[in-house]
């Protein structure tokens, strides 16, 4: 990968980049989850880019990674303001105008967002664990991983990761764990997608059920085509990389190939 920044809606942000195997292939834009990062990744990007012989953009949000650190609390809408204005400026930086957006948990409910804002602008969706709206579950898995954080060395291990660990885990948990986020929700921009999505889920996550599956294939209206995986938790791309990393690039094949 090549790595540098760029200043993206006034923030400098880490950006790592992977050529095509030819200029004319798709590109890849890889959205992280909540507390992702370009590393955190651990090698998918590259590996389903030379897969699928497709190019791939993967970037740190602002407060991930060692992209500028959260100055400031999220917003409840924080996914709204990443889908609506700091990823159309990226794309725009760089020269992207109909990317495939990779998104797993956070960033596939970014991707949702922008693909129902901008339907025009996205080749394909592939999604790995996407919120459409707050569930219990979600609730509390976020409330023990808290646990978690305050009774282990979940801080140190983040510190690898992120230029400030503990402004990271804040600005995730906090807002997750606010009331007012109980109403978030992005069902409103499922109707208007019109790019096909291959949406992929562990039978075991542990931070959304397969409802939010269901919600995004009855109301999308693009294609859905779904994964489920038996012994896998809420990182299919992780957990079982041997079969998520060959089936998104072949279902990628298939559905572009339709399209053109």
């Amino acid at each position: 990968m090549q790595r540098g920044t760029l200043t993206i809606a006034g923030r400098r942000l880490e950006v790592a980049t992977i050529p095509a195997a030819c200029p004319q292939a798709p590109v890849l834009v890889f959205l992280h989850e909540g507390l992702g990062s370009v590393d955190l990744w651990r090698g998918f990007p590259q590996a389903l880019a030379q897969r699928s012989g497709f190019g791939a953009v993967v970037y740190s949000r602002y407060g991930n990674g060692f992209s500028e650190v959260l100055q400031e609390p999220r917003r409840v809408e924080y996914m709204h303001d990443e889908a609506l204005v700091a990823l159309p400026e990226l794309l725009s930086a760089l020269g992207i105008e109909r990317p495939v957006l990779v998104g797993h948990s956070d960033g596939a409910s970014i991707a949702l967002i922008f693909a129902g804002a901008f339907p025009g602008r996205v080749r394909a969706l592939v999604l790995e664990a996407p919120h459409v709206l707050v569930e219990e579950l979600s609730v509390r898995s976020i409330a023990q991983i808290a646990e978690t954080y305050a009774r282990t060395n979940l801080r140190e291990r983040m510190q690898k990761y992120h230029a400030d660990a503990e402004a990271t885990f804040r600005g995730w948990n906090d807002i997750w764990l606010n009331p007012e986020f109980r109403a978030w929700s992005i069902l409103e921009s499922l109707p208007s997608i019109l790019a096909p999505a291959f949406v992929v889920q562990g039978a075991g996550d542990e931070y959304g059920t397969l409802a939010q599956l269901d919600e995004i294939a009855r109301r999308s209206g693009g294609r859905v085509d779904r994964l489920i995986l038996d012994a896998c938790g809420h990182s299919p791309h992780l957990d079982r990389r041997d079969i998520v990393e060959p089936a998104a690039a072949a279902w990628l094949a298939a559905a572009l190939e339709e399209r053109v």
